[in-house]
Parts: C-alpha cells; structure tokens; sequence
C-alpha cells in the first residue's frame, strides 16, 4: 500500500505516543515527535519506508496551521505589536546572524559556514510554537501575539534569505533577485487585500448558499492550499500564501465558521509535521556527539531566548512579556531545514554539518514545551528577586481585595460596568493592556492592574483566588477563553459573565461552563425593532411580548437553563406596562405562606399586589386567596411613600427602616 500504510502506522504510533503523553501531562506534540523517532529510518524496528512523502504532506500541515491562525487574526489584532514585528524582528535576525557567525567561528568553522548557522538559527518554529501557545492556553494573550507578529515577519525573510544565502560569494548577482521577491511579495499582497477581500467571501457566500457542508469544508480547504501554492508558484513561501488567505477570510461573515470546519483537518496533518521532525533525528549520531550537540543547544537557545526578551523590553514591553518571548522563540524553525537543503544542494555547506545542525535544531524544538511552561514559575521567582519591578496597578485601595468584581477589558462596556459599581460602592478591580483605556480609567479613580489578564502573574495581583465574579468585556473568543480557564484553576467557584460577539461561540462558552452571557449586537438589534415598531405605532405590550419572544429563542441556542435571564426579561415587560417596583421575599418575611386577604397589605401599606413571578412563570393580578411562598419575587404599585412601607413591611430591622432613637437604643 505504500504512502497509505505509511500514514495509517503512524497515525497508530501518534494515538499511542500522545496518549501516553496526555496520561503524563505533557504536550500532545512531544508524543508525535516520539512517534516519528520510533518510526524514523535511525532507530530500527518498524519503520516508515516513504519519509519524503510524509515530509511533503507535512508541509500541508504547516500551510493549514497558518491558514487557521489567519482566520483567528484580524490586522486590527497585529496593530499593538506592529513595530516589534516589522521593525524589531529584523534587528532581532541580523543580531542573531552576527551571534551566530561569532559562534561558528568560536568553533573553527569556516566564515561562509559559521555565516550560513547564523542565518539558520535566526528563524525560530511557528508550527511548534503555535501549538504549545495551544496547548498551554495562552494563545491570543499580549506575549503571544508579540510572538506571532515576530514570527510572520520571520516566515517572510525565508524568501530572500533562499536567494541570498546560495549567493554568498556573488552578492551582486542575489541582489537582482531578492529586489524582484519583494515586488512579487507587494503585488500578491495588493491582490489579495484588493481582491481577494471581494473574491474570496463572494465565493464562500455562493457555496454555502448551496445548503453543502462537505462542499463548504472543501472549498475552505481549496483557498487556503490554493493560495499558498499560488503564492509558490511565483517564488514565494506556500504558508505565508495561506496564512494571508485565511486573514482575508476572517474579515468576511463566514470567518468563524471556516476556522471550526479547517481544525480538524489542521491538527491531523500538523501530527505529520511534527512527525517528520521527530524523523529527522538520529538518535546515533546524538549519542555519538553529544557534546558538540549539547553545547549548541545551550548556546543557540540562551542567546536566541535573551536577545529576543532584550528587543521585546527595548520595544517597551514589560512584566511577563519579555520572558515569555524569550523562552518561547528559543527554538529553531521548520523553515530552517528547507534553508538547510538548498544549503547542502548547492555545496554552501556540509552534509556533516548539514546532520549536526538538523540534531540541534530538533532538539530545541522538542524542549519548547518544556522551557515556555517554566514562564510562570521564572516569572514568579523573578518578582521575589527583583521587587523593585511590580506589576503596575493605580488606584488600589490599601486592604486587600477581597469578595470583589474583576472586569476584564476596559472598553466602553468596561467603563460602564465599572462606573455602575463604583457609585454603588461594590468593590472591583479593572484589567487592561491599552495604555490609552488605562490613563481613563486611571483618571475615573477606577482600581486597574496594567497587564494580560490571561497571564497567573497578573491574576495574582487581581486576587482572582478570592474574587465573586468575572466579567469579561472583550469580544474575541481566544482571548476571553484563555482568562476564564486560567482563573478557574485558581477560583473553580468563580462566576463568569461574559461577553459573546457570536452565536457559534455558545458551544464554546459550554464547554467552560460559562451560561451568563451577553451578546451586546443582538441586545442592540432589539432595541431598534422596538423602535422600528413603536414608530409604526404598534402597540408598546405586543412589542414587548415579540421582543422577549426572540430573547427566549436566542437563550434556548446558549443553553442557559437557569432562566435567570428569561425571568428579567418577564419582569421587563411587566415595568413597560406597569410603574411599578420588585421585591423578592426571602428569609424571614411575614408575608411568606400567608394570602394577599390575610396579610392585609392594601390596608397597611397603601401598595397594591399587581403581579407575583414564581419559578419562572407571571402571575398577573393574583387574587385575595393567593398564597405566597419564600423566593417570590412580588411586583407592586403606589406611592414613593406607600413603596417604602411596604419595603419596611417587609425587612423590619433594615437601616433604611429602623428610626435614629431606636439605633441609639440598640433596637
């Protein structure tokens, strides 16, 4: 069967290996590395007898993986990070190539050897970081997207570093030709952002319309391998190709679906890729020079980890980020290998040097998971050594936070919530990465903690341990979903409400348990039905009764079975129709298990009982003989005068209640 039985072998091996990593605790990725060492044509035993094919099908892989990340970024996502990723990944690469070049020479290798290590231990692997961002759950925070906007950058410079590398010793002739990459680079980027934004989602619309789920999956998988290998057809990277088409999918309305339908199809065919990897190591010839092997892992990653954590704190990047950055970019990339072929196809370098480098860059991969987990824990030994560098926060108030409100997101609804709870003296804390919010919300007198809410050094300054509730403002997925489970590990108990910016997120919301959401387009798309109506003159109680109607269909989609929402969405048809006011019988009361007759609340209160919400269902005008029960939550009418006898009827030893001699008294 060949290639089939190929595939099928290590599709088994990979289900085994990451297993056993899974009952370890360990990434997935390092099962499929071991997978692919197990099967490799080093170690003996069973082996895989067409390693090209699956290194080309690997390739799929990373364009699937770019393509994906393409439709979970938007440009908007990259503009906080554009000038470390356009200005300081260059810096970072010509740095790296100079410590490279000094390194080789330390080794006695020859100058175009040690300047080929330099160029080939600049780029570091956005495949394995991806995926161990993934893993971790820190995809989508600030050190992330500092990494991802460094690595496109990186994926770019492939291009003319395949030209200039083989050229090393005619530079005038690779000039000519890395010029003509970077117009061919602006003409498909022009192109895309020109055409492809109208092309592309025109072209899914007339799909879907189709009512196919396979042929959608299909064509989602035909633009992003179809533009990648367009892009190789004229010289450029195939992944970059579908990295660009995937962010132009995500501008158009059937963004979010395509990144669900591509995830599986992505993930089978990143195991090929990090298999491959796992192929490419020879165990022999690691035991045979360990030492040389060992010490170029050491070098390469302290000095790729602390030039790439320099640039980011250069670039004004504090707290955790620079470390992070620094322990995650530490590795050597995938598209450092293909740089490495050309190297040994056109004699630049050789094909022992060609075997040494492929070991050491294998093995920084296979350690990433490992060093960018230890983040947190550097990190939190880093704040014990070094205090005089806290986590900024302004306006914290001088006891500890404690029973408190941490509003992630300081945007307009940020602001709102915040403003609401300060004037009811509920304590909160605000989370914030933009400086601009920051200075705002610094001015409002609101408590804020300038940070990553995602990152557990942050949250430790939030006491997230022992806040009451989370509410989470942002509207992207990735973000939000990461600040939930991270503060779930250390409040399990912790109520979320959160913010959802579309319908296909509620499974996602399941699944971390989070059922009290808000979707701010729908809540506005009411609300201007409502006036639509009203201006139609239709009447205020069948405009509310459709409205509600269309909440209660929108809440059987989250699968919120508290009815809480629904039961305020009750009492808000109730308040358009009615002045009136709320009260819910809880505790002692003298009302509960007695009727309307018999508690005489007309006579000594002056209200009227207009309507009595239980268990979710309206009872309007309940009669005499209605019996009330602890929990209800009753509605009444009358005077501000009468409102608040009632509310003394009710809650006797209440300090809005109980008169000034008596509080003297001890009353």
């Amino acid at each position: 069967m060949g290639i089939a039985t190929d595939i099928i072998i290590l599709v088994l091996t990979a289900f085994f290996c990451g297993l056993l990593m899974q009952r370890l605790h360990q990434p997935l990725i390092l099962g499929y590395i071991l997978a692919g060492i197990l099967l490799g044509p080093y170690t003996g035993g069973m082996t895989i007898t067409e390693v090209h094919d699956i290194e080309l099908l690997a390739e799929i892989g990373v364009a699937l993986l770019l393509f994906a990340l393409g439709l979970e970024f938007s440009l908007k996502d990259l503009k906080p990070v554009k000038a470390i990723a356009v200005i300081g990944t260059p810096l970072q690469m010509l740095l790296t190539i100079s410590a490279g070049f000094f390194i080789g020479h330390l080794f006695g290798w020859p100058w175009s050897t040690s300047l080929w290590f330099g160029a080939l231990i600049a780029l570091s692997s956005t495949m394995v970081i991806l995926k161990t961002l993934m893993n971790q759950g820190w995809l989508g925070t600030l050190s992330s997207k500092v990494m991802i906007g460094m690595l496109i950058i990186q994926d770019l410079a492939v291009v003319p570093l395949m030209i200039i590398l083989p050229q090393i010793n005619d530079p005038a002739a690779g000039a000519g030709l890395v010029g003509l990459a970077f117009v061919k680079a602006a003409v498909f980027l022009v192109a895309m952002f020109l055409l492809g934004t109208r092309l592309l989602p025109y072209l899914l619309r007339s799909i879907a319309r189709l009512g196919s789920r396979e042929l959608f999956i299909l064509a989602i998988t035909a633009i992003g391998l179809g533009v990648g290998y367009l892009t190789y057809l004229v010289g450029l990277s195939f992944a970059f190709g579908a990295f660009i088409a995937g962010m132009v999918l995500s501008e158009s309305d059937y963004g979010h679906q395509a990144l669900s339908d591509i995830i599986p199809l992505r993930d089978l065919f990143g195991l090929l890729f990090f298999a491959s990897v796992g192929m490419l190591l020879d165990p022999g010839f690691l035991l045979n020079n360990f030492g040389l092997i060992f010490a170029l892992v050491v070098v390469v990653s302290l000095v790729k980890g602390c030039l790439f954590a320099a640039i980011a704190w250069v670039f004004r990047y504090r707290n955790v980020v620079p470390l992070a950055v620094g322990l995650g970019l530490f590795q050597v990339g995938e598209f450092s290998f293909v740089l490495a072929r050309i190297g040994v196809a056109s004699e630049s370098i050789t094909t022992e040097f060609y075997n040494m480098f492929l070991t050491m860059a294998v093995v920084t991969m296979v350690l990433t998971p490992f060093v960018s987990s230890q983040t947190s824990r550097i990190y939190a030994l880093k704040k014990r050594w070094f205090k005089h560098e806290p986590l900024q926060s302004m306006n914290f108030p001088e006891d500890a936070l404690n029973h408190h409100v941490v509003i992630a997101g300081c945007g307009a609804i940020g602001f709102q919530i915040a403003a609401v709870l300060q004037r009811l003296s509920i304590p909160f804390v605000v989370v914030e990465i933009d400086q601009q919010r920051i200075e705002r919300a610094k001015e409002a007198g609101y408590a804020i903690v300038y940070g990553d809410g995602s990152q557990e050094v942050v949250q430790e300054a939030l006491n997230m341990e022992r806040a009451a509730l989370l509410v989470v403002t942002m509207p992207g997925i990735v973000v939000a979903r990461s600040i939930i489970t991270h503060a779930r590990r250390d409040n399990p108990s912790l109520r979320v409400v959160a913010r959802i910016s579309d319908p296909e997120f509620f499974k996602v919301f399941k699944e971390l348990e989070v059922v009290d959401l808000v979707y701010p387009e729908f809540e506005a798309g009411l609300e201007m039905i409502r006036q639509v109506l009203l201006y139609l003159r239709i009447p205020v109680p069948e405009i509310q009764n459709y409205t509600e109607r269309l909440r209660r269909q929108m809440l059987a989609k989250s699968g919120d079975m508290d009815n809480s929402y629904a039961t305020l969405g009750q009492m808000r048809v109730a308040d358009q129709q009615f002045d009136l006011q709320w009260l819910e019988l809880e505790g002692d009361n003298p009302l509960a298990g007695r009727t309307i007759a018999e508690a005489e609340i007309r006579r000594i209160t002056g209200v009227s009982v207009v309507g009595v919400l239980r268990g979710g269902a309206l009872e309007t005008n309940p009669p005499p003989a209605f019996r009330f029960q602890h929990g209800d939550l009753v509605a009444i009418i009358g005077s501000p005068g009468a409102r608040h006898k009632f509310y003394c009827y009710l809650n006797p030893l209440s300090d809005k209640c109980v008169m000034p001699h008596q509080q003297g008294l001890g009353v």
